[in-house]
């Protein structure tokens, strides 16, 4: 009697990989998530990686699009491994029922993060012209689990999953293009969108004055989020005494050769007293780093 034929190695384990490629993934996006939420720095060993993730294609409905990632990467690995909490033994058709259903749900899942993550990266080579290690990370991962996705098992129509695959690039794109469309590209004539609206008190104005007389710079560009949180923090009468120095040629006003002959690699960056402190700095302690003296009610009216 000739033996059953077993399952090809990459059958038995694929699940396996797409749950511990899932988990690389969830785990970039979480990080990229919580500093854009708690307003840090991410640490990138290029340059150009905070052009990326400050950019306005960051953001979707007014929350991170690494958050988004973040569900993505944990819904494909849930799928991974939904199917091993059903006991085979007592409960194998509903154990094969979510194995048939759950390989076309990942299937899906790795059509879609593969379209919308080159599409992401077209925007990165040609629209933001900066390179991001975390964002080319997770564009790796979503191509990773499409492949593993589509060779992860013995899929009977391939006919099928081709016009699925089809549909599903269709409405991705289409979906990509209609959250995107007010963007466009970053450029200057679009920096209305970063128009600051906030209220200035006294107190913040006079720290303004006092920061521009001792010759304190914020280095910055039009498109960085922490940038405006800055400059939110002074409202709106107060940010147009500042010294601010616009680092990227598509500003307004660029001034990138004091940038660079001041060597900022951050944004933002004051320069005060000669001493460089970078990100968002609270407005106590700008007037701290710059001996000022004046009204110190900066959250009062």
């Amino acid at each position: 009697m000739r033996s059953k034929r077993s399952k090809p190695w990459i059958h038995r384990n694929s699940r396996f990989i797409i749950a511990g490629i899932s988990t690389v993934g969830a785990i970039i996006t979480a990080y990229l998530a919580i500093e854009k939420f708690m307003g840090g720095v991410v640490t990138c060993p290029v340059a150009g990686c905070d052009k990326v993730l400050e950019s306005p294609y960051a953001m979707i409905f007014g929350l991170p699009l690494a958050l988004f990632g973040f569900l993505a990467y944990a819904g494909m690995g849930t799928m991974a491994i939904g199917p091993w909490v059903i006991n085979p033994d007592s409960q194998k058709e509903l154990r094969s029922k979510l194995e048939n259903w759950s390989w076309l749900l990942i299937f899906v899942g790795g059509v879609s993060m593969t379209i919308f993550s080159s599409y992401l990266m077209y925007i990165m080579a040609f629209e933001i012209k900066s390179l991001c290690i975390y964002c080319i990370g997770s564009a790796i991962c979503s191509v990773a689990l499409f492949i593993l996705a589509l060779i992860g098992r013995d899929w009977e129509d391939i006919g099928q999953l081709i016009f699925t695959a089809i549909i599903v690039g269709m409405v991705t794109l289409v979906g990509t293009f209609a959250v995107y469309a007010p963007i466009h590209s970053p450029i200057a004539d679009q920096q209305d969108i970063y128009a600051v609206t906030t209220t200035s008190t006294p107190a913040k104005i006079a720290l303004a004055e006092h920061l521009t007389e001792v010759g304190a710079k914020m280095y910055g560009a039009y498109w960085c989020g922490h940038c405006q949180d800055q400059k939110k923090l002074f409202g709106q009468e107060a940010v147009s005494k500042l010294n601010y120095i616009e680092c990227d040629p598509k500003g307004k006003n660029p001034q990138q050769s004091s940038c660079i002959a001041a060597n900022i690699t951050a944004y933002p960056t004051w320069k005060i007293n000669g001493k460089s402190y970078e990100g968002t700095v609270s407005l106590e302690d700008l007037a701290k780093f710059s001996g000022y003296k004046g009204l110190a009610n900066f959250n009062n009216l």
